[in-house]
């Protein structure tokens, strides 16, 4: 084929995909189905020709509620319960948090509100134990004569320092 062909047919197929993508036969039979088509309708059917618009991928279309319609009534949310399942309880109130428990037996402290499991994995056993008016001291012995001493309450928790 001659270069002058190529361009005619490839105008005519351009110009065929253009036309079928944007219009649409709307059919409608006498019972009230309907159906849409890119051929003409049957026989006996209403037909209207649709409008079709196909928007390229990216393009933002908005679409707005008509003016004469009032928006819906937002909804209350019905009343729920909050159940928690799987709390813990170490016993002291759950004074330090997982995190702030971490961070301390990380950097070897005893803050308020451990527990004796934590103190006991975290420094081992004491080398000495004493209780005095119901509160218990563990004692740790360290290198050059040093100790470092970890009183609990009544409940097994490790006290502030007052």
């Amino acid at each position: 084929m001659r270069p002058a062909n190529h361009l005619l047919w490839s105008a005519l197929l351009c110009l065929s995909a253009t036309a079928t993508a944007s219009s649409i036969h709307r059919c409608e039979d006498a019972s009230g189905n309907i159906t849409f088509t890119t051929l003409g309708c049957p026989d006996g059917h209403s037909t209207s020709l649709q409008r079709a618009f196909n928007a390229p991928p990216g393009t933002r279309i908005d679409l707005l509620l008509p003016g004469n319609t009032p928006a819906p009534a937002p909804r209350k949310p019905a009343a729920q319960t909050v159940v928690v399942v799987g709390a813990r309880d170490d016993g002291c109130g759950n004074r330090l948090s997982a995190e702030q428990r971490r961070a301390a037996i990380i950097n070897q402290r005893t803050p308020p509100g451990m527990t004796r499991r934590d103190v006991e994995s975290l420094l081992g056993r004491p080398d000495k134990v004493t209780n005095r008016n119901g509160e218990l001291h563990y004692v740790y012995n360290q290198k050059k004569g040093r100790s470092n001493q970890v009183t609990f309450d009544e409940h097994g928790c490790v006290k502030g320092k007052r």
